[in-house]
């Protein structure tokens, strides 16, 4: 496993803790327009100065809107559960000292540490593509980190907003446990997938669950705003593993460990990689001229000496314009190599570092948008069923978020060295 100098991940003691952070799946390391501010392609969470945690406290039932707008208004943190017209719980949060927390939505209010909008999947400068309708909520979830070892972080749906309220309304699903204390889901859920045998080079995808305001896990509902809950999973738990999956329904968050980013290539490893595949001069077998991979910061403009591939067989290229089978199928055209038909295009780096589960050299291409990364990332995220709309799943590119198809999901990727 590839470890990196401890120079690079370690700096002076009076660096802040670092919890983990949240890759957003869909961006190759940046958003279209550029990281600004809280709305960026990652995000780190650090110890505070200063714990913000909260836990539940009083318990109130209510018979007047008024009455509950009262408690609601005592700026403390509480969670309010409208079970009918004349009838609301709210739970009171208190301060805890032990943990702190952080929120992710799509709101830009100051309660949201880190601001989220929906990936539209495959278009390199998808900030063209307007949503019309988000299906993000505004205060998807939260995060609370212990602030001592081994800083374990656990996810619940919802965040608290500007007033410092979690409102679940009439509509909303939520239910009384045994126990007495109140619990609910979110408009259209937040789901979480921990992988088997964390993030690593031998990892297989887990099950995908829905968290609930109070972090219980239950199964998947039969769509994902259903008023029916899932079945409660007592033997799972709400605490993020390297490798976690989150679904805010439009987004998908990868949680990274502060361990986990220790042992993972960063972004020098991977321009090393990349430095190390054009200094071997791979050459288009037909052309014959000399291929590289463009440069990091280039990685949305096809540059004349940009690798392409044959994607049903592998076989790397320089661009050409012949081969096509017919008008209709503009991107079906035959591999001059092996007569092979398929999709031909160009080749980008995958260059968010966080989604590799090895260091291994860039071999193998996704398949049909052509993002470069090791063997045995390209396989593991072949594998992993990704929540698509409201109740289906299916495996994407974490670089761009688009749709994979062919045999295996990814190719291996065939270059030709240069013939002198």
């Amino acid at each position: 496993m590839f470890s990196p100098s401890q120079e690079e991940h370690c700096a002076p003691n009076k660096e802040p803790v670092k919890y983990g952070e949240l890759v957003v799946l869909g961006y190759n390391g940046s958003l279209p327009n550029g990281d600004r501010g809280r709305r960026k392609s990652r995000f780190a969470l650090y110890k505070r100065p200063k714990a913000n945690g909260v836990k539940p406290s009083t318990v109130h039932v209510i018979s007047t809107p008024q009455a509950s707008k009262a408690i609601s208004c005592k700026g403390q943190h509480s969670i309010s559960y409208t079970l009918s017209r004349n009838q609301t719980v709210v739970v009171e949060y208190t301060h805890d000292k032990d943990t702190d927390m952080f929120q992710v939505g799509r709101s830009t209010e100051s309660p949201i540490d880190f601001v989220v909008t929906d990936t539209i999947s495959g278009s390199p400068n998808n900030d063209e593509t307007q949503i019309t309708q988000s299906t993000i909520s505004r205060f998807a979830c939260r995060i609370v980190c212990d602030r001592s070892p081994p800083y374990t972080a656990r996810i619940f749906a919802a965040g608290f907003d500007s007033s410092k309220n979690i409102f679940l309304g009439e509509k909303a699903a939520k239910w009384k446990n045994p126990d007495g204390h109140m619990d609910g889901l979110t408009t259209n859920g937040v789901l979480v997938m921990h992988p088997k045998g964390g993030f690593t080079e031998e990892s297989k995808p887990g099950v995908w669950r829905e968290i609930s305001v109070c972090g219980d896990v239950y199964t998947l509902r039969e769509t994902r705003s259903a008023q029916q809950r899932g079945k409660l999973v007592e033997n799972e738990t709400n605490v993020l593993q390297d490798g976690s999956l989150i679904d805010l329904c439009g987004a998908t968050l990868l949680w990274r460990t502060a361990d986990g980013l220790f042992h993972t290539p960063t972004q020098k490893h991977i321009e090393a990689l990349r430095q190390e595949i054009n200094a071997a001069r791979p050459q288009c077998p037909v052309g014959l001229n000399t291929l590289a991979f463009p440069s990091i910061n280039r990685k949305d403009v096809v540059e004349e000496k940009q690798p392409w591939a044959y994607l049903s067989c592998g076989h790397v290229h320089g661009y050409h314009n012949w081969g096509h089978r017919s008008d209709a199928e503009a991107n079906e055209r035959e591999c001059p190599m092996c007569r092979t038909i398929g999709p031909y295009v160009p080749l980008w780096l995958g260059c968010e570092a966080g989604f590799y589960v090895d260091a291994g050299p860039p071999t193998h291409a996704f398949t049909p948008c052509g993002h470069v990364c090791s063997e045995k990332s390209a396989k593991y995220w072949s594998q992993i069923p990704l929540p698509h709309g409201t109740h289906a799943f299916h495996a994407a590119c974490p670089f761009c978020a688009t749709q994979l198809s062919g045999e295996h999901n990814c190719v291996k990727l065939i270059f030709q060295g240069p013939i002198d």
